[in-house]
C-alpha cells in the first residue's frame, strides 16, 4: 500500500510538471498544430475511409460465399471477416466469431474452436459482457495448446484484461489487479513472438511502458514508427504509447503530437474503437481549446456508438458532457458578446450618422456663410465704389464752385454770388445727389430694411416712400441709426437738418412703433 501511494505521488508530480513546463522535447508547437490540422482534414474524409473498409470486408464475404461451409478455407475466411470488424463494428465481429465458433465445433476443428472462443471472449468484454467473457475463457482447454495457440491465447487475454481494467478506472485496487493480469499475459506473450517482427517490437515497447521503463519503451517504439506505414494499426498503437511516454517526461508538445498522429492513423484505417482522439479531445479541453476538444470528443462518441464499444461510450460520454457544457457556456458567452457588439455598433452607427448629419449641416452653414460673405464683400465693394464716386463728385463740385466763386469775384459780381449762396439751390442739388447715392448703397447692404422697419410699426403708421424714392427722411434717419451714427448733430449736418428736427423725427417714429421702449434696439437688430 505504501509503495502504491509513493508511485501515485511520483506520477502526480510528473503530470504537474508536464502541464507547468509545457514541452521538454524537440517537437514544437508548430509541429503540433500541423498534426492537428492534418487530423482535421482526415476527419472530413472519414466517410470515404469507412466505405473503403466496408468494401474490403464485402470482398472477403463474397470470396467466402464460394467456399464450402465448414471447410478450413471457409473457417479461416470467417476468422478474417471477424478480425476485419475488430475496432470497426463490435456487434458484427461478435456475430462472425460466434458463427465461426459454432461451425468449428460442428466440424470438430479444435484449434479454430479455441481461437474463435478466446477472440469472442475478448470482444464480449469490449461490449460490456465481462462475466460472459470470463465464463467463455474458462471453457478453453489449455492442456493441449501448441505454441501458436498459446500466442493467440496470451494476445487475446492481454487485450481482454486491459479492456476490463478500463471499466474500473478510478477504483485503484480493482484496476491494478486487472491491469497487472494484462501485463503478465503480455510478458508471457513476448517469448512466443518473432523478435524481428513489428508485433514483437510493439508488445515489447508497450511492456516496457507498463513496467515504467519509459526510456526503453520510447527507444523501441520510436524506431518502430520510423519503419512502419502511417496507416497501420501498429503505427497507431505505437504512437499512442509514445504519447504516454512524452506525457510522463513532461513533453506536452510531444504528447499532443503523437496522439494526433495516432488519431490520423486510426482515421485512415476507419478504426472506430479508439482512445487517441478521445484522449486528445480531453487534453485539448484542459488547455483551453474547447472548440477542437468538442469536435474530437463528438467524433470519438460517434465512433464508439458505430463500433458498439460500450467501454469507449462510457469514457467518451462523460468527457463530452463536461466539454459540451463548457462549449455551450462559451457559445452563450460569445453570443452575448456578439449581441453587445451589435448594440455598440448600432449606437456607433447612430452616432456616426448623427455626426455626419451635423457635419453636413455645418458644411451647409459654412457654405451659406461663405456665400453671405461673398455677397457682403460684393456689397462692400459696391459701397466703397459708390463712396469713392460720391467723394469724387463732391471734389469736382467743390472745384467747379471754387472756379465759379473766383470768376464772379474777378468780374465784380459779388451780388450775384451772394444771391447764389443765399438761395440754397446749390446745397439742395448736392443733397439730392447725396441721398440718391446713400440710399442705393445702404439698400445694397440692407435690402429688406424698409419692410423690416414697417414690421416694427403699427399698421396705420407704415412708412411708404414717395414714387421714385428709395428712402425718405424717416427711413434715412433710421438708416443712420442702424449704421451706428447715433449723434443727432452729425445726422443733422449730413441731412442738412437742424438738431431739433432730428430729435422730432426720432420721437415721432418711436410713437408710431408697436413697442416704443425697444424700438431703437429693434432697429439695431435688423440684419
Amino acid at each position: 500500500m505504501k509503495n502504491r501511494i509513493i508511485t501515485y505521488l511520483a506520477t502526480a508530480v510528473t503530470i504537474a510538471a508536464f502541464w507547468l513546463h509545457g514541452s521538454a522535447g524537440n517537437i514544437s508547437r508548430n509541429d503540433v498544430e500541423g498534426a492537428l490540422r492534418q487530423l482535421d482534414g482526415e476527419i472530413k474524409n472519414i466517410d470515404g475511409y469507412m466505405a473503403r473498409r466496408e468494401c474490403r470486408i464485402d470482398s472477403i464475404k463474397r470470396r467466402r460465399s464460394a467456399m464450402a461451409p465448414g471447410s478450413k478455407e471457409w473457417l479461416e475466411s470467417s476468422m478474417e471477416i471477424a478480425r476485419s470488424y475488430n475496432s470497426f463494428n463490435n456487434d458484427s465481429a461478435l456475430a462472425y466469431y460466434t458463427e465461426g465458433l459454432d461451425m468449428a465445433r460442428a466440424v470438430e476443428a479444435d484449434s479454430l474452436v479455441t481461437e474463435f472462443r478466446v477472440r469472442r471472449a475478448t470482444y464480449l468484454t469490449l461490449s460490456g459482457y465481462i462475466h460472459d467473457a470470463l465464463y467463455e475463457l474458462q471453457q478453453v482447454d489449455t492442456t493441449r495448446f501448441d505454441k501458436g495457440l498459446w500466442r493467440t491465447y496470451h494476445d487475446a487475454t492481454r487485450q481482454m484484461y486491459s479492456y476490463i481494467s478500463t471499466y474500473y478506472d478510478g477504483r485503484s485496487e480493482t484496476y491494478d489487479r486487472w491491469n497487472n493480469m494484462s501485463i503478465s499475459a503480455q510478458k508471457r506473450l513476448l517469448p512466443l513472438l518473432d523478435r524481428n517482427s513489428d508485433e514483437y517490437k510493439l508488445n515489447l515497447g508497450e511492456y516496457y511502458f507498463s513496467c515504467r521503463e519509459y526510456a526503453k519503451s520510447n527507444e523501441v517504439l520510436s524506431e518502430l514508427v520510423k519503419n512502419t506505414g502511417h496507416d497501420t494499426r501498429t503505427f497507431a498503437i505505437a504512437s499512442h504509447i509514445l504519447a504516454q511516454t512524452a506525457r510522463v517526461r513532461g513533453d506536452r508538445n510531444g504528447y499532443l503530437y503523437h496522439l494526433a498522429n495516432s488519431a490520423i492513423a486510426d482515421a485512415r484505417m476507419a478504426t472506430l474503437e479508439v482512445t487517441s482522439i478521445q484522449e486528445l479531445g480531453g487534453t485539448l479541453f484542459e488547455i483551453g481549446e474547447t472548440r477542437r476538444a468538442h469536435d474530437y470528443l463528438r467524433m470519438a462518441l460517434e465512433n464508439a456508438v458505430s463500433s458498439r464499444a460500450a467501454v469507449r461510450m462510457n469514457q467518451t460520454s462523460s468527457l463530452l458532457t463536461m466539454v459540451d457544457h463548457e462549449h455551450n457556456r462559451q457559445v452563450v458567452m460569445w453570443r452575448r458578446i456578439s449581441n453587445v457588439t451589435i448594440v455598440i455598433m448600432g449606437v456607433l452607427l447612430v452616432a456616426l450618422g448623427t455626426a455626419l448629419w451635423y457635419l453636413r449641416r455645418q458644411l451647409k452653414r459654412v457654405d451659406s456663410m461663405k456665400q453671405h460673405l461673398e455677397e457682403a464683400n460684393k456689397t462692400k465693394d459696391v459701397y466703397i465704389s459708390q463712396f469713392l464716386t460720391l467723394s469724387s463728385i463732391y471734389m469736382d463740385k467743390l472745384q467747379q464752385f471754387s472756379k465759379l466763386v473766383n470768376r464772379k469775384l474777378s468780374a465784380g459780381q459779388v451780388e450775384e454770388l451772394q444771391k447764389l449762396t443765399k438761395s440754397g439751390k446749390f446745397i439742395e442739388e448736392q443733397s439730392k445727389e447725396f441721398y440718391s447715392v446713400f440710399d442705393d448703397a445702404f439698400l445694397h447692404i440692407y435690402p429688406d430694411f424698409p419692410r423690416k422697419v414697417n414690421e416694427l410699426l403699427r399698421p396705420e403708421e407704415q412708412i411708404v416712400p414717395a414714387e421714385g424714392e428709395l428712402l425718405n427722411s424717416d427711413l434715412r434717419i433710421l438708416a443712420f441709426m442702424r449704421l451706428g451714427i447715433d449723434d443727432a448733430q452729425r445726422v443733422a449736418q449730413i441731412l442738412n437738418y437742424s438738431v431739433n428736427t432730428i430729435y422730432a423725427y426720432r420721437n415721432k417714429l418711436r410713437n408710431r412703433a408697436i413697442n416704443r421702449d425697444s424700438f431703437e434696439k429693434d432697429i439695431m437688430a435688423i440684419g
